[in-house]
């Protein structure tokens, strides 16, 4: 260490440990962007967003692009890992330290620190413990109230929101894998949907069937053959668009049709649950479903069972307590 590392001692935030305050100097020695540019960019908003919460931690002045990330040693990290045990749940904690590992290794790469510096950080354990897990899955009532709203609606926007929801519950893409879709993906003989741009670079390849094929059969024949998005935008006017959608216009969509069917506020993300819950639910191999979803692992796939939460519903009801209601 030099004299560049000032000691600031602080009631809360990295207590005791010492501030890194050197400028971030050439971009590309800058292990922090080395890392994230190895990144989808969705992975990097997120993981850039993790370091930018690291660096104020470390001196609320810095950021992930000012902070000399290769004078971070390994008392820093176990300083880091402690403030954020107080101030993130263990799943954002674990994240945020992947990110601070990561940098790292690409600074030691970078010929920055040392082996023995990046072993000693690399050591930094995660955090043990679970909190409740996100968002829900959507009961068949709901699922089948969705769509009667959109084949109430006869536009093309009725059409093209069946479809896109039948897709969601059936396939389970991720939103930003559905908006990527083009119509080339889809082979109407076999059901194959060619999922390209998918995570982590992940494609695969998923099946539609019975209702997801009808109504995704409806909606291509009133959206024609002309090459581009699958889903496309619709003016006003009933005038399609051939483009892709955004992300935000399929969350706009389910709450426009949630709130025709009734449906209590779900998010795109809950459909991707709802389909493997179902999936699940129908005794299809864990291995199969991991595969649908674009899991590289099972352990990440049974993280969207909400099985288990009806199955402790039901538990309740094996036991009984004797009472009676005495106000009304």
């Amino acid at each position: 260490m030099n004299d560049l590392i000032a000691v600031e001692t602080r009631p809360s935030k990295v207590t005791q440990a010492e501030v890194i305050t050197l400028p971030a100097g050439r971009p590309d020695k800058n292990p922090a962007l080395v890392y994230l540019r190895g990144m989808t960019p969705k992975a990097r908003r997120v993981q850039a967003n993790a370091l930018n919460a690291i660096a104020r931690l470390v001196n609320p002045a810095l950021d992930l692009y000012s902070l000399k990330w290769d004078l971070i040693e390994y008392q820093h990290a176990q300083a880091i890992r402690a403030d954020l045990i107080e101030l993130y749940s263990p799943a954002s904690v674990n994240r945020m330290l992947s990110a601070l590992r990561g940098v790292a290794k690409q600074a030691w790469l970078l010929g920055l620190i040392e082996a023995d510096q990046y072993f000693r950080i690399n050591e930094i354990g995660n955090v043990r413990g679970s909190t409740l897990p996100a968002g829900r899955a959507l009961a068949g009532g709901e699922l089948n109230a969705l769509m009667q709203a959109c084949i109430n609606d006869l536009t093309p926007a009725g059409f093209r929101d069946a479809a896109i929801i039948a897709v969601m519950a059936v396939a389970g893409p991720r939103r930003n894998e559905l908006v990527n879709l083009d119509i080339n993906d889809y082979d109407p003989e076999s059901g194959a949907l060619k999922i390209l741009h998918a995570k982590g670079n992940k494609q695969r390849i998923v099946y539609l069937d019975n209702g997801a094929a009808e109504a995704l059969a409806d909606w291509l024949t009133l959206r024609g053959s002309q090459p581009g998005a699958l889903f496309v935008p619709i003016t006003k006017a009933g005038k399609l668009t051939y483009k892709h959608l955004t992300d935000q216009a399929i969350y706009n969509m389910l709450i426009k049709r949630a709130n025709q069917a009734g449906v209590s506020q779900f998010t795109p993300h809950d459909l991707r649950r709802t389909c493997i819950t179902d999936l699940l639910e129908a005794k299809v191999d864990a291995l199969i479903v991991a595969a649908i979803a674009g899991h590289a692992s099972t352990d990440t796939t049974r993280k969207y069972d909400r099985r288990p939460e009806a199955a402790k519903q039901q538990a309740a009801k094996m036991l009984h307590i004797s009472y009676t209601r005495r106000l009304e």
